[in-house]
């Protein structure tokens, strides 16, 4: 064990060990370049560094090659030769190949463990991002789960919140005044919105067994961290799905996770890959919540790393508290590309031997210009740094082998099963199935009985009783009492006797029980 992570060599000829400081890694950091320039190989290094050091990490594998971390590398590798000798070069005398604890997860289900969580814990905020609600849609989404608080309705999976969302629409005459104005369009667009959602695969999101924070914070009996990967290629097709997700997972963290005041290493390192997507878009509330995890997530031992081609895809606010960077090169093709590439190297405390913005537009790839925080969290002078070569296997791992360690990981068994109790799906359907019993109860007889008869109760029952109650200035007679009838009441009976018949008692389960069944 040590108490810093090597990355490459820096300074003259690569001789100047380039590491980052266990103790600041919860200070986050940012890993930038464009296209091939070798992010996906820098996050490989730190991933192997901090498992090393018994550090937990999380990262989503959006190209599939993160996979590798779970084989060893191989002498037999085609890039062999040019890894032993990168690794003479800086110095890496200790370099040589082994294999990570991995465990794989997934939404799908397919490439790893399935992960999961409640529609009642990810919230109103999270969810309107992840459907695009406009501000007077996710109102409506806020009213839904205030009344599901208030009604007892536990809100675990989408057809949930779809049965809560037809409950709203019919009683929403009653719960305007008290709540806002619920329109019947606003809730059709959500319910639009979950339904590309469901289609998208997002519905095996919802539900339980929800995903344990624990199991993401795993040590192997021999002190190593586990590294977590969440299979993005297939959610990278729904990328604000995807960006949601793991913005909800890190602010679980924020408020599951004790305090930790400033610990020797972090309890977790969260990789925050194609960083962009969750900013593009993003309400002011949402960037705000960003802002504010990430400024104090730190406390309780979270280190969390963005990955992204520009350093300018990152709120301002939030670039200046990633105080650990790997930057590797920036094209720049236009002038808005030359203002991001003189931006982004005035972020950097300035080496006199070299020009920063100069040596970002120059290094090639495997090599970047790196600043990692020092004593007293201060930034270290930015050095151009040969990154060091993976220790585990350079490219994704094959289909039998990803089920070999899924098979064998510490959770195998646990989220496989999905579990459906009883909440505001059923329990709506109950209340809706015990409302048209009871109205086929209060109908018993009443189709045995002359018309006459039959007109008399039901007109009784819908006026409070009121019908045939004599007084000075009533009517007497069916004929006298016709003639003060309006083309209104008539039609009105004629609905009441129709909903009293056979036909009326098939529209009533249509409309209470038809809604809930056939799932």
């Amino acid at each position: 064990m040590t108490d810093e992570i090597f990355i490459g060599g820096g300074g003259e000829e690569y001789a100047l060990p380039q590491g980052l400081k266990l103790k600041y890694a919860n200070r986050h950091g940012l890993i930038a370049g464009a296209t091939g320039t070798g992010k996906t190989v820098t996050l490989q290094i730190l991933a192997e560094g901090f498992a090393a050091e018994g550090v937990p990490v999380f990262l989503s594998d959006v190209k599939g090659d993160l996979s590798g971390l779970a084989a060893s590398g191989r002498a037999d590798f085609k890039l062999h030769e040019a890894f032993t000798s990168r690794a003479a070069k800086i110095g890496f005398d200790t370099y040589s190949y082994r294999k990570f604890p991995v465990t794989f997860w997934d939404l799908f289900g397919e490439q790893g463990h399935p992960v999961r969580t409640t529609v009642a814990e990810m919230g109103p905020l999270l969810l309107s991002r992840m459907l695009q609600l406009t501000e007077a849609q996710e109102g409506v989404l806020n009213i839904a789960f205030r009344m599901a608080d208030e009604e007892g309705l536990p809100l675990l999976d989408l057809k949930d919140l779809q049965a809560l969302l037809v409950w709203l629409g019919e009683n929403s005459g009653n719960l305007t005044l008290r709540y806002g104005t619920i329109s019947s369009q606003s809730i059709g667009v959500i319910q639009r919105r979950l339904l590309v959602l469901e289609n998208q695969g997002g519905a095996k999101l919802f539900g339980e067994p929800a995903l344990a924070l624990s199991d993401l914070v795993l040590q192997t009996e021999t002190g190593e961290g586990r590294i977590n990967i969440l299979a993005a290629d297939k959610l990278m097709g729904a990328p604000t799905l995807y960006a949601t997700f793991l913005l909800w997972l890190l602010s679980e963290l924020f408020e599951e996770l004790p305090e930790v005041g400033d610990p020797d290493k972090p309890k977790l390192v969260f990789f925050f890959d194609e960083a962009h997507l969750l900013f593009d878009g993003a309400s002011k509330a949402l960037i705000d919540k960003v802002e504010q995890v990430a400024r104090l997530i730190r406390s309780k031992g979270v280190g969390v790393f963005f990955i992204t081609q520009n350093p300018d895809d990152v709120p301002e606010d939030i670039l200046g508290q990633l105080g650990n960077r790997v930057q590797h090169a920036l094209r720049a093709f236009t002038a808005r590309d030359r203002k991001a590439l003189r931006m982004a190297a005035e972020t950097y405390r300035e080496n006199p031997r070299f020009s920063t913005e100069e040596a970002i537009r120059e290094v090639g790839v495997g090599e970047a210009v790196t600043s990692m925080l020092e004593k007293k969290g201060v930034p270290g002078i930015v050095e151009r740094t040969l990154i060091r070569p993976p220790s585990s296997q350079l490219g994704p791992l094959d289909s039998d082998a990803r089920r070999a360690v899924i098979a064998e990981s510490p959770v195998a068994g646990k989220y496989e099963t999905v579990l459906d109790r009883s909440s505001a799906y059923e329990i709506l359907a109950k209340r809706a199935d015990e409302a048209a019993l009871a109205a086929e109860k209060d109908e018993e007889g009443l189709d045995d009985l002359a018309p006459m008869e039959r007109e008399y109760k039901t007109a009784r029952r819908y006026s409070g009783g009121r019908v045939g109650r004599s007084s000075a200035k009533a009517p007497k007679t069916v004929q006298s009492r016709s003639r003060k009838v309006s083309l209104t009441d008539a039609l009105t009976n004629a609905v009441i006797k129709e909903m009293n018949g056979t036909t009326g008692r098939r529209l009533v389960r249509g409309i209470l029980g038809g809604l809930f069944k056939g799932r």
